[in-house]
């Protein structure tokens, strides 16, 4: 299998992933379907849409390969569809089930996207430049989530819980590190993987940052 076809399933999987949650979201916050779609949608691809307007790609990458708005749709579309049938999941134990394997894809998709954030900027600019490379990562991973949480209502999940932008902040440094030193491939796999242990030992142990409680 190529390369590129590698890159192009994770993000896929990353896509299905942040589409998830982005319509569950929607559904626990009672919305009809189009509101589900959108806020499922805007979750899949609202971070990458968000880093291809700070590089200057227009239209961005969404616009040209439909195959990730188009994963979003089926995703949040089939949520959908089984809640809407078997309303009884949001008040079993499936629900809980539902959000550690969630938890877990989240994580996979954050890993993915400050990955895929930064190739696509070195792809376009200056290498050199590590505060665009790493900003455009992080803001790739976390800004379709910050986008989902702002049109439901909520305080952004990144704001509040679970160390998340620190961990994608982490495996960002981690990609820029390693990526002269050990190939692009293996930088990816490791820097990833970074992203996604802290985040789901931050979520197991509950792991936050300082705040003042009032």
């Amino acid at each position: 299998m190529e390369y590129t076809t590698v890159i192009f399933l994770l993000e896929l999987i990353g896509t299905v992933a942040f589409a998830s949650s982005g319509a569950m979201a929607g559904i626990r916050k009672n919305m009809d379907i189009f509101g589900v779609l959108v806020l499922g949608i805007t979750t899949a691809v609202g971070g990458g849409c968000i880093r291809d307007l700070i590089l200057g790609i227009h239209p961005p990458k969404m616009f040209h390969n439909f195959s990730y708005v188009g994963a979003a749709i089926a995703t949040s579309c089939l949520l959908f569809l089984v809640i809407y049938i078997k309303k009884e999941l949001l008040e079993s134990r499936f629900l809980e089930t539902y959000e550690q394997v969630m938890n877990a894809f989240d994580a996979i998709g954050l890993g993915i996207f400050t990955v895929i954030g930064i190739r696509t900027a070195i792809s376009v600019s200056d290498d050199s430049n590590l505060f665009l490379l790493i900003f455009v990562g992080v803001v790739t991973g976390i800004g379709g989530g910050m986008l989902r949480d702002i049109m439901s209502g909520s305080t952004p999940f990144v704001f509040v819980k679970h160390v998340y932008a620190c961990a994608s902040l982490s495996g960002a440094v981690c990609y820029i590190f390693l990526r002269t030193r050990m190939g692009d491939a293996a930088a990816v796999i490791l820097s990833a993987a970074v992203v996604i242990i802290i985040r789901l030992l931050a979520a197991h142990y509950r792991w936050n940052l300082p705040r003042i409680r009032r």
